[in-house]
């Protein structure tokens, strides 16, 4: 059953997105210039598909929200597409969908699955979505990593991690699964525990030394992943040692909104999920001559929480 606030959030989503388009237009034309430029993030949308067994969650909250998850991307997307001046880019920071119907590689070319159900939501943007993966996007303990790599490069052209270099800055996605606590042959297998492995965390330090200014998104929060791989080197002393060239860490998993602050060294936010809240979102402004960012709707965030405000003047 829906409680008050899901039907209020769906129900207020066409006002919403009327009151976004002017007010983000006010707002941004503040700041306006050729120096500016916008880019959303999204976390946790879980679609699923016909396959998918209703009931099958943790709770009844789980169980209804889990429902919800077309509308409620559908409703994120159509948001950011409506802004002026335009959003340039978004990254999807894992659990894109919601688990594997089957473990046969085949099954998801012969039938229409929450795999293609995702990617005809986000092919619905005016502007390039980048994915990165969540747990939900693997399921480590029955489907080989391998598996889900060929998935997602034949349905999404997405590679396991990516760095997108874009008007003088870099966007990264890393991938916490590699590592040894996501093999399930490895001795230290835990599933509920991030590593990157050693392969990519060479890649990342090469990116963080071309000392370009570098957002970074990873699925699972930092106080989930594995400081350090290898002796002393690891994702924690990376961050640390390259926090003036890291302007920013973004992580989802939690579906909630959580401010780490500086405790990993950048600026550490933990974001909601559409799958509970279609305003689930961050907008985020770039000066590119200043090297700074700012966190548009931050004001409308309820911390702690699922939910955040639809984007308008307060």
């Amino acid at each position: 059953m829906l409680n008050r606030r899901d039907f209020t959030a769906l129900g207020t989503a066409s006002l919403g997105s009327l009151l976004t388009r002017k007010l983000w237009a006010e707002q941004a034309r503040v700041a306006a210039g050729s120096d500016k430029f916008y880019f959303a993030l999204v976390a946790d949308c879980h679609i699923i598909d016909d396959f998918y067994v209703k009931g099958s969650e943790n709770g009844v909250e789980d169980n209804t929200s889990i429902l919800l998850t077309t509308p409620r991307l559908t409703s994120a997307r159509d948001l950011i597409n409506s802004l002026n001046p335009a959003i340039e880019q978004v990254f999807l920071i894992g659990d894109y969908f919601h688990n594997y119907p089957s473990t046969d590689y085949d099954f998801y070319f012969k039938n229409t699955t929450r795999l293609d159900h995702a990617k005809t939501i986000t092919d619905g943007f005016k502007m390039p979505v980048h994915l990165g993966f969540g747990n939900h996007d693997y399921d480590v303990k029955h489907v080989p990593r391998e598996m889900s790599h060929r998935l997602f490069k034949a349905k999404f052209n997405a590679e396991p991690y990516s760095s997108l270099d874009y008007k003088g800055f870099k966007f990264i996605h890393l991938n916490n699964f590699l590592g040894s606590t996501q093999d399930r042959n490895s001795s230290d297998f835990a599933p509920n525990i991030g590593s990157c492995g050693e392969e990519q965390l060479h890649w990342f330090e090469a990116q963080l030394r071309e000392h370009k200014p570098t957002f970074v998104f990873i699925h699972y929060p930092l106080i989930q992943d594995v400081a350090a791989e290898f002796g002393d080197y690891g994702l924690l002393p990376l961050l640390k040692k390259y926090q003036d060239t890291i302007l920013l860490v973004v992580s989802g998993h939690m579906h909630k909104w959580i401010d780490f602050a500086h405790t990993y060294g950048p600026q550490h936010y933990v974001m909601a999920a559409t799958r509970y809240d279609p305003n689930a979102y961050m907008l985020m402004e770039v000066d590119i001559r200043k090297a700074t960012w700012r966190f548009m709707n931050a004001s409308l965030v309820d911390w702690s929480t699922h939910y955040s405000k639809p984007y308008k003047s307060i």
